[in-house]
């Protein structure tokens, strides 16, 4: 006779991953491991089929701001994994699955070369180069209604060093959306908190109608990084 369901204690709650620090694993790897086997959201990634967890990241941002629209002009920087190209092509519907909507564009630039990504345009390009700015509006064929970047620079283990490289990393990025993006259009980046992106902010109230700070519910409780969502560009400058 079949057990009832449930009896196990199995299907009503999710058994929690141990994960033993082998030998020649550093404590700290075998944390992080053990966080990953465990964490939903890297659960969730594999089931919809997405290329990392940070894909969440932006399907939340977009679901308060609603900032990629169907038709859209996208452009990913740092793009690699891939995650958040998946969620561009949907949502700005860049392979017309969405019958009578508009077909979206969605280009991916990466220092690295990226995997192929179905509905995406990607290029290996360093987007601080000269010229990267006119190389992208000419792989666009035209302006972007939205420049987003994940990037994140290579870790020193020094907290305020990382967080000023971040942040030099997200003031390039909003350089790069000033001569790229169309009137109105909307950055999004990561920043690390840590108190030097004050001038990061003033200068994107210079150019946005509004700029929020926002913690997405798929970010870390423990990651200091936040997301930066600047709407409304305004292509001549500051106002008054």
């Amino acid at each position: 006779m079949a057990d009832k369901k449930g009896s196990s204690g199995r299907g009503q709650r999710d058994l929690k991953v141990k994960v033993k620090t082998a030998r020649g694993r550093r404590l700290s790897s075998t944390r992080w491991l053990e966080r990953q086997l465990n964490d939903p959201y890297v659960k969730r990634a594999r089931a919809e089929g997405y290329r990392g967890r940070a894909a969440f990241k932006i399907l939340e941002l977009d679901d308060k701001y609603h900032f990629l629209k169907p038709g859209g002009r996208v452009v990913d920087l740092g793009c690699a994994p891939g995650g958040w190209c998946q969620v561009a092509v949907a949502r700005v519907n860049a392979l017309g699955e969405k019958k009578g909507k508009p077909v979206g564009t969605v280009l991916g630039v990466d220092l690295q070369e990226v995997e192929p990504i179905a509905g995406a345009e990607v290029h290996q390009l360093d987007f601080m180069e000269e010229g990267a700015d006119d190389k992208v509006k000419a792989w666009l064929g035209g302006k972007a209604d939205v420049v987003m970047s994940d990037m994140a620079a290579a870790s020193s283990g020094h907290k305020q060093t990382d967080h000023l490289r971040i942040i030099a990393l997200c003031e390039a990025a909003a350089e790069l959306a000033f001569d790229v993006l169309e009137e109105g259009g909307t950055f999004v980046a990561k920043v690390l908190a840590g108190g030097a992106e004050g001038e990061l902010q003033k200068l994107l109230k210079q150019r946005f109608a509004k700029v929020a700070n926002v913690k997405p519910p798929a970010s870390r409780a423990d990651s200091s990084e936040k997301f930066v969502v600047a709407t409304g560009f305004r292509a001549g400058g500051a106002a008054g």
